[in-house]
């Protein structure tokens, strides 16, 4: 696969990165800036990485690209991309993270930030639209830089100071699944801080990629192990560049990300929630604020929050069915106070659901069961071909015969939502939602249902259509 724009910035496998195309957009992203007046001529601009083994090779050429533009490279290390976006947003300064978030190691991607937060479409366009002036070999070594590793690191940590009051935290003993995680060293740090007692498990020096929301069987099966033999009250993680939570109960549970969402929106008193189709139906009678659908990605969730924040709403958050949470405004909540930080992070939703479960003087696992939303699950099936998954929803999509041929061994479609892919409603309450990933080969599976075992049922047989459908496409 090409590299290209996905939901979140530009994914590739590496050798398409590498070839020059990741120097190209990063010289394209460093003009558009320059040459749009958003950043002047020498202006500093950051660079983080997360852990794979190709990020520093493909952070020395995006540096040397952006030093021909005529801008300052400086480099913050391996730090998690929420912290990089706010170590530049605080500076009034543009960045770009090195990562490919949570899909394999033999891909990657970058992901680019203005000085007021995440690029949007437009600014993608226009990256895209001058990328190919660029196309060269790949620039050889890197530029000197400064380091500002140690602040931007120490800044994060410090953003959260004082959130959980009074060691709110205290006499809980929490696990952090390391990895290879960006933000293993920061949630250790802030979670400490906050009074946990914080076992760390897992720690890997090479890069293992962790969905957040497709979570795989063998992550649940050894968080849940790690959960009895350690005797936790929870397990946190984060995905690779740690924008993205995973929260474990005290029974070994995984919590799913838009029900953390929820968690975030009650517990800081949201007036205004922006989050994609995907997310739980049962947020609007849960969250008590207005709430806004959206198609999946960050840029399509920060629009959301724009539009909120214009209509004079003064708490808009938003989230994605991963977990991460994005704030719109300033918010107080314990003793400190956050700044707006329009752009998926992991830490938030951990320390919201801790903070808020102690505080109803409830466990996690009862804390999330009084949340009463259906019950949702997710999945993917990965190295499948964009081309295919993109046939097959658009046939669904216009041709009601051929849906109802798909969904025969599963139920009867009584409405469909094209908001974002194919969200079909049943006819015996359940749903169905098909969505081509929009930055890896994968097709997302969604369900939601009266009880786990039949939303997981419905994944499977949604998952063997798929695979039938794909057998039989000529495409």
């Amino acid at each position: 696969m090409a590299a290209q724009f996905g939901t979140s910035g530009l994914r590739g496998l590496v050798g398409d990165l590498t070839d020059g195309t990741a120097a190209a957009h990063a010289s394209a992203f460093g003009r558009h800036l320059v040459g749009n007046g958003i950043v002047p001529t020498g202006a500093t601009i950051y660079l983080g990485r997360d852990m794979r083994a190709s990020s520093p090779e493909i952070a020395a050429q995006c540096a040397t690209a952006l030093k021909a533009q005529g801008l300052v490279p400086v480099d913050c290390g391996v730090l998690p991309t929420p912290a990089l976006a706010l170590h530049a947003m605080t500076r009034g300064a543009a960045a770009l993270m090195i990562t490919g978030s949570h899909i394999p190691d033999d891909r990657n991607g970058v992901k680019f930030y203005r000085p007021d937060g995440e690029i949007d479409k437009e600014d993608e366009a226009a990256i895209s639209r001058l990328a190919p002036d660029f196309r060269a070999a790949p620039p050889a070594g890197a530029p000197e830089m400064s380091d500002e590793s140690g602040p931007a690191a120490s800044a994060f940590i410090a953003r959260y100071r004082g959130f959980c009051p009074d060691g709110l935290l205290a006499g809980l003993r929490l696990g952090l699944y390391e990895h290879s995680s960006a933000a293993r060293d920061a949630l250790a740090a802030i979670l400490g801080e906050a009074g946990a007692d914080i076992v760390r498990l897992g720690t890997s020096e090479r890069f293992i990629p962790v969905d957040t929301e497709a979570v795989s069987e063998d992550t649940r099966r050894m968080a849940a192990e790690w959960v009895s033999q350690h005797r936790l009250d929870g397990l946190v993680s984060a995905d690779g560049d740690g924008d993205r939570p995973l929260v474990v109960d005290e029974t070994g549970a995984v919590i799913r990300g838009d029900a953390l969402g929820l968690i975030v929106a009650r517990h800081l008193g949201a007036d205004a929630v922006v989050t994609p189709v995907t997310s739980n139906s049962g947020i609007e009678r849960r969250c008590g604020a207005e709430v806004l659908r959206t198609r999946v990605g960050s840029p399509f969730v920060i629009a959301g929050m724009e539009e909120a924040i214009a209509r004079g709403r003064g708490r808009v958050i938003g989230f994605e069915a991963n977990g991460g949470v994005l704030t719109g405004n300033p918010i107080e909540a314990g003793s400190c106070r956050l700044a707006a930080l329009p752009t998926r992070d992991s830490v938030l939703p951990i320390l919201c659901a801790f903070a808020a479960a102690r505080m109803a003087g409830q466990s996690l696992s009862a804390h999330v069961a009084g949340l009463d939303l259906p019950v949702a699950a997710s999945d993917r099936i990965e190295n499948f071909p964009t081309a295919i998954s993109r046939a097959l929803v658009a046939e669904l999509s216009s041709d009601a015969v051929a849906r109802d041929r798909f969904l025969e061994p599963i139920g009867q479609a009584v409405a469909v939502d094209l908001t974002d892919g194919l969200r079909m409603s049943l006819a015996d309450g359940c749903t169905v939602h098909l969505r081509p990933s929009g930055n890896a080969p994968e097709m997302r599976i969604y369900s939601e249902a009266a009880s786990a075992e039949l939303a997981g049922a419905l994944i499977a047989r949604t998952a063997e259509r798929v695979h039938q459908w794909a057998g039989a496409s000529p495409v």
